[in-house]
C-alpha cells in the first residue's frame, strides 16, 4: 500500500550511521518537526550520485530558510555504505543518510521497487516528501522534475 498525501509516516526502526552503525526511530526524525525526506534507488548510483544527492547539498541553505528543520536521504543500502556516500557527496552530517538495509521504510511509504532484474533487489524508487509532524503534505514519485531540490523547494513555497 502507497501512503499518500494526508498519512503519517509510519513509526519503525532503521540505521544510520554515529562511529558505526546506530539504530534510529522514524519518530526520532519526524515528530514535531518539518522533514524533507528523498529517497534514491541506490547509493553510488550515476543519477543519485550525479544529480539528485548534490541537488539537496547544494540547496541545503535555501530548504533550512525555508522552514525545513531535517533533510533525509533514504536508500536501501547498509548504513556503511550511506555513510560514505555522505561523505564523498559533502554531507558532513548535513543530511541525514538513513540505511534501510532491509527496504522496511521502502515498503512501509509504498515506494519500494522489485529491481532484480537489474541486479539490485528490492530497492527503493525516486521519490521525495515533505512531512510535518510526520503528517505528509508532499510525496511524488519519480523523476528529479518531481523529486528534486528544486521541485522540493517550489512545493514549500506553494
Amino acid at each position: 500500500m502507497s501512503l499518500s498525501v494526508g498519512d503519517k509516516i509510519p513509526n519503525l526502526n532503521t540505521k544510520t550511521f554515529d562511529q558505526g552503525p546506530a539504530p534510529i526511530n522514524t519518530d526520532e526524525v519526524f515528530v514535531d518537526k518539518t522533514v524533507v525526506m528523498f529517497g534514491v534507488p541506490g547509493a553510488f548510483t550515476p543519477t543519485c550520485s550525479l544529480k539528485h544527492l548534490p541537488g539537496f547539498v547544494d540547496h541545503l541553505d535555501a530548504l533550512k530558510a525555508a522552514g525545513v528543520d531535517t533533510v533525509v536521504c533514504h536508500s536501501v543500502n547498509d548504513p556503511f555504505v550511506m555513510n560514505e556516500w555522505g561523505k564523498s557527496a559533502g554531507v558532513s552530517g548535513d543530511i541525514l543518510m538513513l540505511a534501510d538495509w532491509d527496504a522496511s521504510l521502502a515498503k512501509a511509504l509504498g515506494v519500494d521497487a522489485d529491481m532484480s532484474g537489474a541486479g539490485l533487489g528490492t530497492r527503493a524508487k525516486r521519490y521525495a516528501l515533505i512531512a510535518k509532524d510526520k503528517e505528509i503534505t508532499y510525496l511524488e514519485v519519480g523523476e528529479l522534475d518531481v523529486s528534486g531540490a528544486e521541485a522540493i523547494l517550489a512545493a514549500l513555497k506553494a
